[in-house]
């Protein structure tokens, strides 16, 4: 409930600074956000006591961030309604969450169907081949009006598979047992399935240019492979591959061409006419604007009208430049607590593959927040990515909303068997005798 009040405050804030007046909506719209908040703290009281108390409050924080930037700017094109969309997609994805609760009553359940779900997720990866490409990538899936991404969603049941045959075999990608002239060494043989499976998936994204998954969920297999094992000589491996498919991609793929060279040198001179760099250059004077404290919620007049794509892949310019630097951190360090209650909720997990989805799914959510701020800010190249929870896109938000809602049925699960063990120690334990004096 308080991050919801800083919501209300925030969206108060932005209509007092656009308009000098507190918005006439303000009485539907804290209904809405509170009523939503409650939902699914209910859900969480009744389906998942002893999770995690941290990750639900801070979603939907970001969320609600999210949304009110989002409204903001929705004035400058009221046609497109985005808030109104967010609005919906946000409900929506309460809805998903509380609905994955109900479903997934034990992780366990999902590890016995892996190859289906490896099924569901390629089928989705192939769906949007068939459709044109927008703004150079095959990502959307149209049916009418309604559009979406099912790279979203694959992502998950990718990160569910790769758990559930890591757990299967983790000692086979462990131990040497491979027998050459008086050395033992790995047996490659129990990894050619999954590297199989990966290359597949990998030869999909890159058909669809889509740069930002790929690298995702190359930093997925490479990071789950060594939790899995501990050993180092398969992330020296994973940089050995990256290197050759980075060289590949920016040689051979001309929407990572474009991105790359936008990477090196945005900036457009007499000798440079880079237009692929306009969308960074806007975004870097905005925010340069807002400096420490920002210009103020609703206060801004630069983004919105020069930065393209702003409420999607720019949201994170937008929020530098109207809450500044403290803003902009206050959100990195949002995602932080996201990620390290998400890797708190691994180590409790009480099997291997809950232990490796949880990590997963939080390398998902970590990396990709990651990639897009690192993007905004030229750290990395940008990938075009959504900054989870808030940026504007109802797959990416509802497909999050599953994710936490998986990693909160892992950390009730692993709070509940702490809490067995306990008692089982209190007591005495099964077969434990009574302590003897010597003499």
């Amino acid at each position: 409930m308080f991050g919801s009040g800083i919501v209300v405050a925030l969206y108060i804030i932005t209509s007092l600074g656009q308009n000098s007046k507190i918005p006439a909506d303000i009485s539907p719209f804290l209904g809405i956000v509170l009523g939503l908040a409650l939902v699914a703290h209910m859900a969480n009281r009744w389906l998942v006591p002893d999770a995690n108390a941290v990750v639900l409050p801070v979603a939907a924080l970001l969320n609600g961030i999210g949304y009110v930037v989002i409204a903001r700017w929705n004035h400058v094109h009221p046609y497109i309604g985005e808030a109104r969309n967010q609005a919906l997609w946000t409900a929506i994805g309460v809805g998903a969450y509380v609905f994955t609760l109900l479903v997934v009553r034990h992780s366990r359940d999902l590890e016995r169907y892996r190859y289906l779900l490896l099924l569901l997720a390629g089928v989705l990866l192939v769906l949007p081949l068939g459709f044109s490409p927008i703004n150079g990538a095959r990502l959307w899936v149209h049916f009418g009006s309604i559009r979406f991404q099912p790279v979203e969603l694959s992502k998950i049941l990718l990160c569910i598979f790769f758990a559930s045959y890591f757990a299967e075999n983790k000692e086979l990608l462990t131990i040497p047992t491979a027998q050459i002239g008086n050395r033992l060494y790995l047996d490659p043989r129990p990894l050619l399935p999954i590297i199989v499976a990966w290359g597949a998936a990998m030869a999909i994204i890159g058909l669809e240019d889509d740069i930002g998954f790929a690298a995702l969920l190359f930093v997925l297999f490479i990071g789950m492979l060594w939790v899995a094992t501990g050993r180092v000589g398969y992330l020296v491996l994973g940089l050995v591959l990256f290197g050759i498919g980075a060289f590949i991609a920016a040689h051979y793929f001309g929407q990572v061409h474009v991105r790359i060279e936008a990477w090196q040198n945005p900036w457009q001179t007499a000798t440079n006419y880079n237009n692929g760099g306009y969308q960074l250059r806007q975004a870097w004077f905005s925010m340069g604007t807002g400096g420490v404290g920002g210009t103020g919620l609703g206060l801004d007049s630069f983004t919105g009208l020069y930065v393209p794509e702003l409420t999607s892949d720019m949201i994170f310019a937008a929020i530098g430049t109207e809450l500044g630097l403290v803003g902009a951190t206050a959100v990195v360090l949002a995602f932080v607590l996201l990620v390290g209650a998400g890797f708190r909720i691994a180590q409790a997990a009480r099997s291997d593959f809950s232990r490796l989805m949880a990590t997963g799914l939080t390398l998902i959510l970590g990396f990709q927040a990651f990639f897009i701020m690192a993007g905004v800010v030229r750290l990395l190249p940008f990938t075009g990515v959504t900054l989870p929870f808030v940026a504007y896109g109802g797959s990416s938000l509802v497909s999050n909303y599953i994710l936490i809602a998986l990693l909160l049925r892992i950390s009730d699960e692993g709070a509940k068997q702490q809490r067995e063990m306990l008692a089982m120690g209190a007591a005495g334990g099964p077969g434990e005798r009574p302590m003897v004096p010597a003499g």
